[in-house]
């Protein structure tokens, strides 16, 4: 779009037009109705030219981050340094808009677009905490404190790292393969032809490059002439040993990173794509970078994310004794 011609639109004809591009992009009404309104937060308390130069700034995340935390100390009651990230969020989408190859049609009109957003219309049923720096350490120390999965973490720590880091003796992998499996609850009902299978790869070169196609081929194992799926223990095997390039999936990580693609529209993969490995760890990313938490490693992101759909998402948690398959 030409950046010259949006800066010389009114507050409400810019607004008007922001509004058709959220809903031709399909994000969740709840995230329409505030990123409408959260976006302009800057030109609301400050000026339109404290607006544009942020918006348009070659730094802009450092520019935005300051000039929100200032606005937000100066107008807002609750805590300006927690705030931020939320605000943040809502111009990288708007910055988003202004990168856009006119998708946003000033002659399309609203209720046609929400014509065409009812067929695939996504509800936001749970009021979940916006991932922030605030957040994520409040839950790291929360983990500190459950005695039992740092302990069990811990103990596998210790037999993957220190009694069998390898993956050339069957033994070794049996062992750790046979732990994953009663620690976390897995399901696997043989044990013995899933180590047969990971011995038989190889793999101790790649766990160690960090090669995430390796997940796909420990999945796949025929039992009994039986082709199983053993999808997040393989993430579980891969990430006890390399724990910074393998987060592990299970539902939990699922159903928060699908709420937040739904309510603040951080990534396009579709439910699917997240029983892809290599996507899987495409939206982790995805969602590490748009909420500005490159501070921590997949590993504490996981832990984080994990413990955030315990809290929030704890329907079927009942049913598991531990990170479901």
């Amino acid at each position: 779009m030409d950046i010259n011609k949006m800066k010389a639109l009114s507050f409400e004809e810019l607004r008007a037009l922001y509004k058709i591009f959220l809903h031709s992009k399909d994000y969740a009404k709840t995230t329409i109705n505030t990123s409408y309104s959260d976006s302009f937060y800057l030109w609301n308390k400050g000026s339109k030219g404290l607006f544009w130069s942020v918006v348009s700034s070659t730094d802009f995340e450092s520019v935005a981050r300051e000039a929100l935390f200032k606005a937000l100390s100066e107008n807002s009651t609750g805590n300006a340094k927690s705030l931020v990230s939320g605000y943040i969020s809502h111009l990288r989408r708007f910055r988003l808009f202004l990168s856009s190859d006119g998708t946003a049609n000033p002659n399309q009109s609203t209720k046609q677009v929400d014509v065409k957003r009812a067929k695939t219309k996504r509800k936001i049923k749970v009021d979940v905490p916006s991932p922030s720096n605030e957040q994520v350490d409040y839950y790291l120390e929360k983990w500190i404190e459950l005695e039992n999965y740092r302990l069990q973490e811990d103990a596998l720590n210790k037999l993957f790292f220190e009694l069998c880091p390898q993956n050339t003796d069957i033994a070794d992998i049996l062992l750790k393969a046979s732990t994953l499996n009663n620690f976390y609850s897995t399901n696997i009902f043989s044990i013995y032809p899933v180590a047969k299978h990971i011995y038989g790869l190889d793999i101790d070169s790649r766990l160690e490059s960090g090669d995430v196609s390796l997940v796909a081929d420990i999945q796949q194992i025929v039992i009994g002439e039986k082709k199983k799926n053993f999808y997040s223990f393989a993430t579980k095997y891969c990430s006890h040993h390399n724990p910074l390039d393998y987060p592990i999936y299970d539902s939990y990580v699922d159903m928060v990173i699908r709420h937040f693609r739904d309510r603040d529209g951080f990534s396009d993969f579709r439910d699917v794509d997240l029983k892809n490995y290599v996507k899987f760890k495409s939206a982790l990313i995805e969602f590490q970078t748009f909420y500005n938490l490159e501070e921590y490693n997949l590993k504490q992101i996981d832990q984080y994310i994990w413990q955030l759909g315990k809290d929030y998402f704890p329907r079927n948690y009942a049913k598991k004794k531990g990170r479901d398959q």
